[in-house]
């Protein structure tokens, strides 16, 4: 007998899953799998919190396959071993999954994957998953094959005749030794809760999108919530591109019926240019699959010469800087394993350029903390906010001006740092300018109730910056900035604009 097996990756839905939909159409019986690696969570950049998620999302998709007339299989263990006991009990015709631009160790496994299926003359087809292309030879044609995908028809969940049924027991974290740490206000997982998050901010939420996902507060509400959705691909690229430009279109026709139709056109269209950023940054991941070992410009990340300072690494990643905002955004991501993308981005800034800590141990704990954890993104954006790719500006975050933008009168920095709920909102931007006898009145003595800051951040920030375009400065690794922009710059033609402000703009995803 011979069958197809459907590998389920982080592509955990039933909706607009083509490599399910090839199953179901084969007439051969057909397993569907999913395979808990414990050689994954031995990767730096993987947490127990990454596997939990996708195995909520998997139990979620076991239901859903129920009703296709299928069944979800669980695996434990290596993936080629997985695939050879199946074979050995049934023989493989195909094996069929989604194209997945993971982390260094993802990659490694699938060229062992696709050895085995060579070897046991097992047809391996990897369908696109979302706008990025796999050998792309040009970047220029990009964002025309990227559209193209976004326009294909969505499949419904197909429905099997032959499915084969598992009985066996689902894997636990706990079974190999892993307790996943339990995070505050986590979203409900799977597919289905993925379309209600999207129906929601597209119908009620999205109109404050523009505006609002700059805060970390207003984007808890009206940020799309997709993330950790897309990262475990309960939710296609291409649904979301389309329900949003269905409503986009439904509101255009029905403006006399919307109130604030430009808002929400605006915001509605900010977040579909969002969504191609992601897919973009993707895509340099799958065109350079070790950006999570190797800066993008080499030379400059060694002329930078950054050094790991144990204590100032241990205040960073403990939300203990002395700087309150910052202080707050950490523990915020922390307790809940998310925070809005500038904040992201102020995080790694602090540690980049006021702490001058090297960007690969900042990123992987940065990367631990996210719930959405995305490698493609994440370490594009470790490389470009660590003034390491050479091609992008350099962002050096005060974070006493991002709390008094985003946290005028300080609610925000109360509620997740309480050493500081009593503390003025004079003072608490900078709470070690509090004259010495209000620290003691109110029991916050700044270097015992709540530390001083690790460094002068005013300075720290001045040095980093002068230290980061120093880097730049030899003739070759000005040159491989040149590689690295026609490799990786973004081919979109800039658009007019207005006299700039004096803030900058930072690019911010969901």
């Amino acid at each position: 007998m011979s069958m197809d097996v459907v590998w389920f990756k982080r592509d955990l839905r039933t909706r607009d899953h083509v490599p399910l939909l090839s199953a179901s159409l084969s007439g051969r019986p057909v397993i569907c799998l999913y395979i808990l690696e414990p050689e994954r969570l031995e990767q730096d950049d993987t947490d127990p919190i990454h596997i939990q998620w996708e195995l909520d999302c998997a139990i979620d998709l076991s239901s859903t396959l129920r009703d296709t007339g299928a069944s979800l299989h669980y695996g434990l263990g290596d993936a080629v071993e997985v695939l050879e006991e199946i074979h050995a009990n049934y023989g493989i015709e195909r094996l069929l999954s989604h194209e997945e631009t993971g982390n260094s160790w993802s990659y490694e496994r699938d060229l062992k994957v696709s050895k085995f299926c060579k070897s046991r003359g097992i047809k391996w087809i990897e369908y696109p998953n979302n706008g990025v292309v796999r050998r792309l030879g040009n970047r220029d044609v990009w964002k025309r094959e990227r559209d193209k995908r976004m326009r294909d028809s969505l499949s419904s969940p197909p429905i099997f005749k032959e499915a084969i049924h598992f009985d066996g027991l689902v894997p636990r974290l706990e079974d190999i030794g892993f307790t996943p740490r339990v995070l505050t206000d986590r979203p409900e997982p799977g597919e289905r809760a993925a379309i209600r998050r999207l129906d929601t901010f597209l119908g009620e939420n999205s109109k404050e999108y523009r505006w609002a996902i700059s805060s970390p507060v207003l984007s808890v509400k009206y940020g799309s919530g997709l993330s950790p959705y897309f990262s475990s691909g309960s939710l296609s690229m291409r649904r979301a591109v389309q329900r949003t430009n269905s409503r986009i279109d439904w509101i255009r026709k029905n403006k006399s019926q919307v109130d604030g139709h430009v808002d929400w056109i605006k915001s509605l269209s900010s977040f579909r240019r969002r969504l191609a950023w992601r897919c973009h940054f993707i895509q340099k991941m799958e065109m350079e699959p070790d950006l999570d070992l190797v800066a993008q410009n080499p030379v400059i990340d060694q002329n930078m010469g950054r050094k790991l300072d144990a204590v100032r690494f241990a205040k960073w990643k403990t939300g203990k800087t002395g700087w309150s905002f910052f202080d707050a955004c950490m523990r915020q991501l922390r307790s809940t394993g998310w925070i809005n993308f500038r904040m992201r981005a102020m995080m790694m800034s602090a540690a980049s350029y006021n702490l001058w800590l090297p960007w690969r141990e900042t990123g992987t704990y940065l990367a631990r903390q996210f719930l959405d954890y995305e490698p493609g993104i994440h370490w594009s954006q470790i490389g470009m906010q660590s003034g390491t790719t050479g091609i992008n500006t350099i962002r050096a975050y005060s974070m006493t001006k991002q709390g008094r933008d985003q946290d005028p009168e300080g609610n925000y920095i109360r509620k997740w740092v309480p050493e500081l709920s009593m503390v003025p909102t004079k003072f608490i931007h900078e709470p070690w300018k509090m004259p010495i006898e209000l620290q003691e009145a109110l029991s916050c003595v700044i270097g015992d109730s709540y530390p001083s800051p690790v460094v002068d951040e005013s300075e720290s920030r001045k040095s980093g910056i002068s230290r980061s375009y120093s880097a730049r400065g030899d003739e070759e690794a000005r040159r491989i900035s040149k590689e690295v922009l026609k490799t990786h710059g973004s081919r979109r033609r800039p658009r007019k604009r207005k006299a700039k402000s004096s803030s900058s703009t930072q690019q911010k995803l969901f």
